[in-house]
């Protein structure tokens, strides 16, 4: 195995811990593609800008992204810009690590109304994502329904009921900090459609809600009251014994008549958005567990909301026209090679929620990304190797098609300007969340 050239498609922890694997192998050479202008992923777009130390494994990101061995270009997008089957002309082996950004839908009437937004939205207006509308969220709403008891409901929850001077202290952009600091919202109600011994927080997580100093937290007692099947599921897991303790807690405190309110309910699945031009309320049914399934009782419960978020998971939407298995959600591997019909595609692997599905930490990337090299590295003798030899040969035609590809010194102009937007409101950094303002940033005098 020598000379290999390989793309590593996705610039988030499952792409940059693939291109470390594979510098790491030596004589290999590696192009990391993102169709970000700025590198990172869910770090930079998905982790909650006050999650500061969660969001500072950056750090270790940028050190495998600065290997000689690695080059970073951004701006790409595969699929648009240069086809799957082109990039087999420059690169013996692709492997894709784009993630699952799309959203689950709750498939109940009115889910579409104005106010009624997936969780996926609002994260990345928050975060400052290219991709979301700058005005997309106005937050004069005074009640918010958030939909799911996952992490990312957390965030979302978090978000919108702390104080905005609190977040002016993170890298959310200044129009996101402006609508925080203008925000109506008083009442926001998270429902988990199962009870508490299902919810998939992390403790840690959810121990945030009780810490903010602006909202008072309440949670039904009844609502805790666990099954015989329950109590023995959350004996035997050291999590959810932390989470029921947090969150029983929580039920006997008394309210404080704090600007904000955060009620955690449980036990109840969406039945209706509410509302005929826009949203007015959120229809719920009462839910019980029979013989182990999730079935409804029939008692019906109409919450007030002018904005609804729904937090029930991402699915998988395959790149450039990769298989998808649908019972799994994910794209066929074996071990990271990609399979069609029972039958690895050349040179083609897949990484991190591509191949595993939406699940996992951050370090869970690691030891995914680590498999899938294994096997591309354990494959390299039998890869057709790439006609085009010459690394800068696919800079040349992504120029010759007017696209503005950003390599490693254009993200670090982007990177100096958002720390000069920092400084200039006592903070690290503050994020540009516009594509074009970021382009003219890292492109400078080649912008146009």
């Amino acid at each position: 195995m020598s000379g290999l050239r390989v793309a590593v498609i996705g610039s988030g922890p499952a792409g940059v811990y693939a291109a470390a694997a594979l510098s790491r192998a030596g004589n290999v050479e590696v192009d990391v593609l993102d169709r970000l202008p700025a590198p990172y992923g869910l770090v930079r777009y998905g982790v909650a800008p006050d999650h500061v130390k969660m969001k500072s494994v950056d750090v270790a990101l940028r050190r495998i992204l600065e290997d000689p061995a690695v080059r970073f270009l951004g701006n790409v997008e595969v699929g648009a810009d240069i086809a799957r089957d082109e990039l087999m002309t420059y690169y013996d082996a692709v492997v894709f690590a784009t993630g699952a950004a799309v959203d689950r839908r709750l498939g109940v009437p009115g889910e579409d109304l104005p106010g009624s937004f997936s969780a996926t939205e609002f994260v990345a207006w928050y975060s400052g994502h290219p991709d979301a509308e700058l005005d997309l969220f106005t937050l004069q709403a005074t009640h918010a329904v958030v939909i799911g008891v996952g992490n990312v409901a957390v965030d979302v929850a978090r978000v919108l009921t702390k104080k905005a001077d609190v977040m002016a202290g993170t890298d959310v952009p200044g129009h996101v900090l402006d609508v925080l600091a203008a925000s109506a919202v008083t009442e926001v109600t998270m429902l988990g459609r199962r009870g508490p011994a299902y919810a998939r927080f992390t403790t840690k997580e959810l121990r945030e809600l009780g810490e903010i100093s602006g909202s008072d937290i309440i949670v039904d007692p009844a609502d805790l009251e666990l099954t015989e099947q329950e109590e023995a599921d959350v004996a035997a897991d050291r999590t959810l014994r932390a989470n029921l303790e947090v969150l029983r807690e929580w039920s006997t405190r008394t309210p404080e008549g704090r600007p904000r309110r955060l009620r955690i309910k449980f036990w109840l699945r969406p039945v209706e958005v509410l509302g005929s031009a826009a949203v007015t309320g959120f229809r719920a049914e009462r839910t019980r567990l029979e013989n182990g399934r999730l079935v409804g009782t029939g008692s019906i419960l109409d919450f007030p909301a002018q904005l609804v978020l729904r937090s029930v998971g991402y699915r998988v939407v395959p790149p450039a026209g990769l298989p998808l298995d649908p019972e799994t959600g994910t794209v066929p591997h074996d071990g990271g090679r990609v399979l069609l019909d029972g039958a690895p595609m050349p040179g083609l692997y897949v990484a991190g929620w591509l191949k595993r599905g939406p699940t996992g930490i951050i370090g869970t990337n690691k030891p995914d990304a680590t498999e899938t090299v294994t096997a591309l590295l354990a494959d390299a003798d039998r890869l057709p190797r790439a006609p085009e030899r010459d690394p800068d040969a696919i800079v040349e035609l992504l120029r010759e098609r007017k696209v503005r590809a950003v390599d490693w010194s254009g993200w670090e102009a982007i990177d100096a300007a958002e720390r000069a937007l920092g400084a200039a409101r006592d903070c690290a950094r503050v994020k540009i969340a516009d594509r074009e303002t970021l382009l003219r940033a890292a492109l400078g005098d080649e912008f146009g």
